[in-house]
């Protein structure tokens, strides 16, 4: 006998998110996955000045702040064929550098570490076991036995006084969870560590942005960081990032590898079928030309014979959403009208997120979809990166396509994308030697009618901004966000959106602690905030659970 279980809202993510699943002998065989706000900003940006439009967009999202600004002056650039100079080219990669670093350790540490981590098992941990451990795990600047002690002691210290505060409602002791104590206890000190670490990296956006969230030095034709490129500012840049590339490397990778050798199960477990990804960080001018991270679409499952991706193939369903029905429509025709419904999930509406496909394929987006295409295409810092990953664990390419595959796949872009960022920070550096402080084309907005389209490839995934300007305003404006790619409904011909596909066949040992199902959700990073409910629908008994 089958049953449903609803978690609504999931936690431990941006927005507000349900998921439904049908389990049928211990397993997932059905899944629904339903945005459960409405954004309306496209709506708002009609009419507007072109110019303004990424301070609009930019508020989407308290976390992806900066990527839809960057996304949003590529399309109003594409649309006047704007070229930016070298310098506003290498300050934007490097804040985009330092959205990733910043991203994906936030993400990691306080919203999916959890998934994997008994923090009250940590209490069993025995220090001094500990610190030996970690000395052959990590070349952290912290450890040793009273360390560990001391972090040992501040979890007591919430657990006797009845309140876990940050660690509170979630499923400790679930037998999923498999690391031992002492495991436990490091993964938690490193929770603590990374949480000091992320506030210092939030920074990097600061000094060439102003600030952190919603920077403000992008503008259509470039950067308005003309008075930052001092030695100091540079500087103060670089010990931030140095700060933090050391994290990725000495804490970050080899938690990943630590931890999947206790999951390596799951590396069969949350897969998806195709992946695409546009690409980003600029190597030089010419649009979308010489990627640092590369475009193109694996197509079932299939790296040898990487595809091409090509914006002009995008096109977004309404049918499963809660919209004016209408056929599928390219971005820049696309109509965002809002009719609500009921949640109907099995034969109607269901989810404010639209259904985007490429080429009529449901799609994952994000960090295993680069990994996978960078893989493809030889990526030196990637390949190397992801063969060692492979080699340590032991296991075959097959299981990079799945819940493990895309938490490793995040660990591994983090690392070679802070590489990168130094190599653009010296490239900034030689050309101020040289006397070149250009960040910013001038332009003038002509009458004529354009189309512009704006991509890159953010933490979370592909992004793209489409935008229509007539009689030198936003005559239409729409974009397809990570998490619309990835937690999308189904389409007309019924196929599943990629998170729906991802959890079929995931375990559930205990439909009141849905732990495994969190799992594979977690690993997308949604976007899209935080109690949990589950109903037994043989019983009908509704469980009320929180998870962190």
């Amino acid at each position: 006998m089958s049953q449903r279980i609803t978690i609504d809202p999931m936690t431990r993510l941006e927005g507000h998110l349900r998921i439904e699943v049908e389990v049928a002998d211990g397993k997932v065989v059905n899944a629904w996955s339903s945005g459960q706000m409405f954004r309306g900003i496209e709506m708002i940006l009609q009419g507007r000045n072109p110019e303004d439009a990424h301070h609009f967009v930019q508020r989407s999202c308290g976390v992806c702040t900066y990527v839809h600004s960057l996304s949003s002056v590529r399309a109003v650039e594409d649309a006047l064929g704007l070229e930016v100079p070298e310098n506003a080219r290498l300050i934007r990669n490097m804040l985009h550098g330092a959205q990733y670093m910043h991203d994906h350790i936030v993400h990691f540490y306080h919203l999916h570490a959890l998934d994997w981590v008994d923090i009250v098992s940590a209490l069993k941990a025995d220090p001094q076991k500990t610190a030996r451990i970690a000395e052959d795990l990590t070349d952290a600047q912290w450890g040793g036995t009273p360390y560990y002690k001391s972090v040992q002691q501040r979890l007591q210290t919430f657990v006797d006084s009845g309140q876990l505060g940050i660690f509170e409602n979630a499923y400790w002791g679930h037998p999923a969870y498999k690391m031992p104590p002492e495991s436990n206890l490091i993964a938690a000190s490193h929770y603590i560590e990374a949480l000091r670490l992320q506030a210092k990296a939030a920074r990097m956006h600061a000094v060439f942005g102003g600030k952190n969230p919603h920077p403000q030095s992008l503008v259509v034709g470039g950067v308005t960081s003309s008075k930052d490129l001092s030695a100091d500012r540079i500087a103060e840049f670089l010990y931030i990032w140095k700060e933090t590339q050391k994290f990725v490397k000495d804490v970050y990778i080899p938690d990943i590898v630590a931890a999947a050798k206790y999951y390596k199960d799951w590396g069969g477990i949350g897969g998806t079928t195709n992946f695409l990804c546009w690409g980003d960080f600029p190597q030089g001018n010419g649009k979308d030309e010489n990627l640092f991270m590369p475009r193109g679409l694996v197509q079932e499952r299939d790296i040898k014979n990487l595809r091409e991706a090509d914006q002009e193939k995008v096109a977004e369903y309404v049918t499963r959403g809660w919209y004016e029905q209408d056929r599928a429509r390219h971005p820049f025709e696309g109509v965002t009208k809002p009719d609500p419904g009921e949640y109907e999930p099995d034969d109607g509406q269901y989810s404010w997120i639209k259904a985007p496909r490429y080429d009529n394929l449901s799609c994952e987006v994000g960090p295993l979809s680069r990994v996978l295409v960078a893989y493809a295409n030889g990526h030196e810092g990637i390949s190397k990166n992801v063969d060692y990953v492979l080699k340590t664990l032991d296991v075959p390419a097959g299981a990079l396509f799945s819940t493990l595959g895309r938490t490793a796949a995040r660990a591994i872009e983090t690392l070679v994308i802070g590489e990168a960022v130094e190599g653009w920070v010296n490239e900034l550096v030689a050309n101020v030697k040289k006397g070149d402080n250009k960040v910013y084309q001038s332009w003038k907005m002509p009458t004529k009618e354009m189309m512009g389209y704006g991509l890159n490839d953010v933490p979370r995934g592909a992004l793209g901004h489409w935008i229509k300007i007539k009689d030198k305003k936003i005559d239409n404006y729409q974009y397809v966000v990570p998490s619309t790619w990835n937690f999308g409904p189904r389409d007309e011909a019924g196929k599943l959106g990629p998170v729906e596909e991802a959890l079929i066949g995931t375990p559930v040992a205990d439909a009141s602690r849905p732990l495994e199902i969190l799992r594979t959700v977690h690993s997308f990073d949604p976007c899209i905030a935080c109690g949990v409910h589950v109903i037994d629908p043989d019983s009908n008994q509704v469980y009320k659970v929180r998870a962190t």
